[in-house]
C-alpha cells in the first residue's frame, strides 16, 4: 500500500454460492474505509468471504445485501 497514492490492498476474497469461485474482493484502502471489488461478471451472489472478516467489515461493506444479489429479480 502506498498512503500517498490512497492505494488499497485486498484482505479477502467474496466467494460465489458454488462454494468456490472468488466474485469478487474485499479492500480495506488507506484511509480505513473497506470496498468491494467485483471481477469482470460484476456483482453476483456472495456465499462468504476467505479469509473471514469482523463483523464490523461485514456490516461496512453490508454483507448482507451482497448475499441477496439477484434475489429480487423475477422470472
Amino acid at each position: 500500500m502506498n498512503d500517498d497514492n490512497g492505494e488499497g490492498v485486498a484482505i479477502a476474497n467474496l466467494i460465489g454460492t458454488d462454494g468456490y469461485s472468488i466474485v469478487g474482493w474485499v479492500y480495506r484502502w488507506t484511509t480505513g474505509a473497506h470496498a468491494v471489488m467485483w471481477d469482470v461478471h460484476g456483482p453476483q451472489p456472495v456465499l462468504e468471504t476467505r479469509p473471514d472478516i469482523s463483523d464490523e467489515q461485514k456490516q461496512e461493506i453490508d454483507f448482507d445485501a451482497l448475499a441477496r444479489i439477484g434475489s429480487d429479480e423475477s422470472g
